[in-house]
């Protein structure tokens, strides 16, 4: 199988797709955001699910980025960065919570309760280091990366619009997370999951139809070279 730019950009829509069911999945009886909840299997089922989502994330906008970066301009480009960093944190906060935070919940059960408290928008008790920075950081690539993100795509208006602007909304309006109850945790993530999954599927249908166009406009070409031939031999 030749790899083509439409066949890279298809994947990069099935990245996008798949990140965004998986995002959707894991809110769905979320286990408690608190340090017992680190040692179950379905706390590390969730969490390694989640650097897989984080992954596939960055593959996928940057898909949706190089596809329409001729028409998003200064705004698409720094979305795209500031999205690309706070997935990029996702995936390394995701990690720890999915393969470390078990490891050391049972020596350190106070740190690794700060930890994921702080996480979700609470306050520490005690010193968690640089995680502090880590979370803040992430918090604002993911809120005003998809916030930019998701105008520059909407005015694009090569990939999906209503997709792009629940993007923008959706991930904006995490920032709410800091004065509302834990319960909106899971409610306020949906949204951008299917923004996700609309902006996947829209990149392929896109990267797919080109594909088609390519293959039968390239022999078209033949003619024109053999006609150039034809008269320069006369």
């Amino acid at each position: 199988m030749t790899v083509t730019t439409s066949r890279l950009g298809q994947a990069a829509g099935i990245a996008t797709a798949v990140a965004g069911t998986i995002f959707v999945l894991v809110q769905i009886n979320h286990p408690a955001t608190v340090g017992a909840s680190a040692v179950t299997t379905d706390w590390i089922v969730r969490s390694t699910a989640k650097t897989v989502m984080a992954a596939l994330a960055l593959a996928g906008i940057t898909g949706m980025y190089l596809r329409q970066r001729a028409k998003v301009g200064l705004v698409g480009l720094a979305g795209y960065l500031l999205l690309s960093l706070g997935y990029l944190l996702m995936l390394g906060t995701e990690y720890v919570a999915a393969f470390v935070l078990p490891t050391v919940a049972k020596s350190s059960p106070g740190y690794v309760n700060d930890v994921i408290v702080t996480a979700f928008g609470g306050h520490a008790k005690g010193d968690i280091g640089p995680l502090l920075t880590v979370f803040a950081i992430m918090g604002v690539g993911y809120a005003l990366g998809g916030l930019l993100f998701g105008i520059a795509t909407f005015r694009a208006g090569i990939l999906a619009r209503p997709a792009a602007l629940l993007l923008a909304v959706g991930n904006v309006s995490t920032l709410a997370l800091a004065v509302l109850p834990d319960s909106f945790n899971r409610p306020l993530a949906v949204p951008t999951g299917l923004a996700l999954m609309g902006l996947g599927v829209s990149l392929w249908r896109d990267q797919r139809n080109q594909g088609d166009v390519a293959p039968a406009t390239a022999p078209a070409a033949a003619p024109v070279v053999a006609a150039r031939t034809h008269a320069a031999a006369r």
